[in-house]
């Protein structure tokens, strides 16, 4: 089937020559087309250029041909960090947040991640399900096209493969493109504090080759911080991961210099999340590695914690990706839209430097990087047409409006309400 997008008033994200990912000042380039077309053959992106170029007989062969005037298209959002899967809500510890109590200490009296597990062992896959099917239309609507879901919530090797079963069904049945990501060492169970090492050998001798074996993950994650796993623990966990396959990734300096971003590093990780703690060590140790530094906008603001230095890194050369975080406890928000306003207003990014860290870096960060993050002949046709907008600007300018007309996955347009 071929689909014509005609007098686009910009394409935006266009890569003529693809790039894994932009690094430093390759992120303030943001190529686009001014009154283009865009032509979609079944899945894939056919070809695009300028209205003037297209070849009038075009017309009488394709199947659909849609009017973009006075509108733009963008590559979809890729959401390279999510919790996205999970049972009930968590506005009271958010109460308790307004009144001073800090994650750790909400965390130590058996809430924050404990109280998710809770909720989530007493939940049947068919509700998570059905739960988290609204999340990710909720997602699409505000134009996400491809999302990274960890587990994390089940504690135990039961609960976590119950958590990724969920997050399989939703591969076979969402047009979003999903990747999976065991965490089972997400935090320590309360049956496990004092003996936390037990915990960690679980997780390396029956949880990974469980849910290896049944195929179910495609990255392994371990949240590597202050008052959670230390970076031995860390080291071992990765270490077992890699062992069945299970690609490297890693939360990292969230509640203070953990050693977390070097241990990504030295495991190869294909990113490390997080990072409101990064000083000059840190950027040293990502130059030149293979591992995504990934920034989650969400997180710091809802729990109003030190922003990560993102001016920096990228005036040092690093490549950032950022991502929604999406959970009940510290981000529970899945608008993209939202953390590429969040990445100008509160990073200082410009929106050409936004859109890139949540577009090629974050497909990048989530192996995609081949197939998603771009306006590129041959790459899945995941895009949005947006409402009449004036400038690419204005995406991160209009913070508290949905910008997105029509969103397009695989090629074809998707009805879904935000």
């Amino acid at each position: 089937m071929l689909t014509l997008i005609k007098n686009i008033k910009k394409l935006v994200g266009v890569q003529k020559q693809p790039n894994e990912r932009l690094y430093g000042s390759q992120m303030s380039q943001l190529e686009t087309i001014k009154d283009a077309y865009l032509l979609i053959k079944d899945k894939e992106i056919e070809d695009f250029g300028q209205m003037s170029a297209l070849d009038s007989s075009l017309y009488n062969n394709v199947d659909k041909q849609i009017d973009a005037s006075g509108k733009m298209v963008f590559p979809s959002f890729c959401d390279s960090h999510t919790h996205s899967v999970y049972a009930g809500s968590r506005e009271i510890e958010y109460i308790d947040k307004i009144k001073g109590l800090s994650y750790e200490e909400i965390a130590k009296r058996g809430g924050g991640i404990l109280n998710s597990a809770k909720r989530l062992q007493q939940t049947s896959e068919e509700d998570l399900y059905q739960d988290a099917m609204l999340r990710l239309n909720q997602m699409i609507a505000y134009g996400t096209g491809a999302v990274e879901i960890k587990s994390g919530y089940g504690m135990d090797t039961v609960n976590e493969l119950k958590m990724l079963r969920v997050i399989k069904r939703l591969k076979e049945t969402s047009p979003l493109t999903i990747k999976s990501t065991l965490l089972g060492a997400h935090g320590v169970p309360m049956e496990y504090r004092g003996r936390q090492g037990e915990f960690v050998d679980m997780v390396c001798r029956e949880m990974i080759p469980a849910a290896a074996k049944e195929g179910l993950a495609d990255f392994v994650d371990v949240f590597c911080d202050k008052g959670f796993f230390t970076v031995e623990e860390t080291d071992k966990m990765l270490k077992a991961g890699k062992e069945y396959g299970l690609t490297a990734k890693i939360h990292a300096n969230e509640l203070d210099y953990s050693g977390g971003i070097q241990c990504a590093v030295a495991n190869n990780a294909l990113s490390c999340d997080h990072l409101e703690y990064v000083g000059e060590k840190e950027i040293a140790c990502l130059k030149d590695s293979p591992t995504e530094p990934t920034i989650l906008p969400g997180a710091a603001f809802f729990l109003n914690m030190p922003l990560s230095p993102a001016r920096k890194m990228i005036e040092s050369g690093l490549s950032v990706a950022m991502a929604s975080d999406c959970n009940p406890g510290s981000s529970p928000s899945c608008n993209m839209q939202l953390i590429v306003s969040f990445a100008c207003v509160n990073y200082r990014l410009v929106a050409a430097e936004a859109i890139n860290a949540t577009t090629i870096n974050s497909a990048y960060a989530m192996g995609l990087s081949c197939t998603h993050g771009s306006i590129t002949k041959g790459k899945i046709a995941n895009f949005y047409i947006t409402k009449p907008i004036p400038t690419v600007e204005y995406m991160p300018y209009s913070y508290g409006e949905n910008k997105v007309e029509t969103p397009f996955l695989n090629g074809v347009a998707v009805q879904v309400r935000a």
